[in-house]
């Protein structure tokens, strides 16, 4: 039997009418309907997805419902085992086996070696956010255990994908097929505990919207590539809940980081509709992950959303920029430097990079099409970006508030280094965005030159 709904009184904070999970249930369950097309939801393979405001004491039942009945093992890292991890062991009792990692990272050689502390238990109970929950959902589907997580604070979105960010034996850093945790467990008293520069973060991870979906949307206009607005469609409601609380955010109230916690939530089940994260993921998020991969000892230790925030208004600003022009930018057959590439890079990485870059890069046949479509297309392109769009003030507003930093100098970036990154960000993917469409119209340089 399902446990029950925390009853809704005036003692209880801030909170959606239909309960923590409103939507989300329906989303995982199929039920939900695509208002214009009539799609169902493809089923989402989280078993259970559980937000509330205490969850002590309920850790063996939802074991239980999950078929997780034999020796289990939570791995955490130092501080979740302290936030939330030695509560679960102590509520689990005997059947528990603690398996603690110290500094760790999402990458294949300590995936190897979490898998050899894991060879005695049946069941992994992930215990944190981003890289625990990597390590384990990347470790057991390789192994074929069953694995839940229970989520430490609101600082990204991956709780409820099927991919692992993990790091290759180059340093690149990309996401792999892994596997979806059969069970998703939210405490939001232990959530709303968490560190500040957590829920920042994931603040900064879900502030990238109207970025990526103005990206996702050009690309989708100019070159035909696939676009789909489920994803928006099912977070719409809690961005608007999540961004008029950012000072909320911010102060840690409980109500508020459970907002934030649903909009993190949604935007991984996006992907079920899409098999792909563009919708929350396009030039902004390059820019971090360029960051993390090539920033070596010049790295603050900032977190990926943190990044992420600060990539999101500058990236804001270059859509703006080129936005605002009466007049299409006419491109260019792509500019590609592989020896650049690998200066920077490193050769292994930026052969990578380079055979993804290629994908998307314009010959010059490409180019002449791609004018001719801006000339026939900019004046609707214009309006429809401008009304994904949420202006740059709005957004540096928002991100302070909820406590984020707001320029690379905050995070601990040096200037050159991040100024590198908006430059060259977009050769790690293929995916096209307005940096692309700056960089093949000459712009790319001059813009980057004052980016902070």
């Amino acid at each position: 039997m399902a446990p029950a709904r925390p009853q809704e009184d005036d003692s209880t904070p801030d909170r959606p009418a239909g309960g923590w999970t409103w939507l989300i249930d329906d989303i995982r369950e199929g039920r939900w309907h695509h208002p214009e097309s009539g799609e169902a939801a493809p089923k989402v393979a989280n078993d259970i997805l559980l937000i509330r405001e205490d969850l002590d004491g309920a850790e063996p039942e939802l074991l239980d419902r999950l078929g997780m009945t034999g020796a289990i093992g939570i791995v955490a890292d130092a501080n979740s085992w302290d936030a939330l991890g030695s509560r679960i062991r102590r509520n689990l009792g005997d059947r528990a086996t603690a398996v603690i990692l110290s500094k760790p990272h999402a990458d294949l050689k300590t995936v190897d070696a979490l898998e050899a502390r894991l060879a005695e238990v049946e069941n992994v109970v992930a215990v944190g956010s981003g890289t625990v929950n990597d390590l384990c959902k990347f470790a057991t589907a390789r192994s074929g255990r069953p694995y839940c997580v229970f989520g430490t604070a609101a600082s990204m979105d991956g709780y409820t994908s099927s991919t692992a960010s993990m790091s290759l034996d180059s340093g690149l850093k990309i996401s792999l097929p892994a596997q979806s945790a059969a069970g998703v467990f939210i405490d939001l008293k232990v959530s709303a505990a968490a560190p500040g520069f957590l829920a920042a973060s994931g603040f900064g991870d879900s502030l990238c919207r109207s970025v990526a979906q103005t990206d996702w949307w050009m690309s989708h206009r100019l070159l035909d590539t696939f676009y789909h607005d489920a994803p928006y469609l099912i977070g719409e409601y809690d961005e608007i809940e999540t961004n008029r609380r950012a000072a909320k955010i911010g102060a840690a109230e409980l109500g508020a980081i459970g907002y934030l916690n649903r909009l993190l939530i949604l935007s991984g089940m996006g992907v079920a509709f899409t098999g792909v994260s563009n919708h929350g993921s396009m030039s902004e998020h390059q820019i971090s992950h360029y960051v993390d991969c090539f920033a070596g000892d010049r790295h603050p230790g900032s977190l990926h959303g943190q990044q992420v925030g600060v990539a999101t208004l500058t990236m804001a600003r270059l859509q703006h920029w080129l936005l605002s022009q009466e007049h299409p930018p006419a491109v260019k057959a792509t500019k590609i430097d592989p020896d650049g590439m690998a200066r920077r890079m490193g050769p292994e990485i930026a052969r990578q990079c380079e055979g993804e870059y290629r994908k998307k890069a314009l010959d010059e046949a490409g180019a002449e099409r791609m004018n001719a479509k801006l000339a026939e297309l900019w004046p609707d392109l214009r309006r429809e970006c401008r009304a994904f769009a949420i202006p740059v003030a709005q957004l540096e507003a928002m991100l302070s508030a909820a406590g984020g930093a707001t320029t690379a100098a905050e995070l601990g970036v040096p200037a050159d280094f991040y100024r590198e990154a908006v430059r060259h960000a977009h050769e790690m993917r293929n995916r096209f965005s307005f940096v692309d469409l700056a960089c093949d119209a000459g712009l790319l340089d001059d813009f980057a030159a004052d980016a902070a």
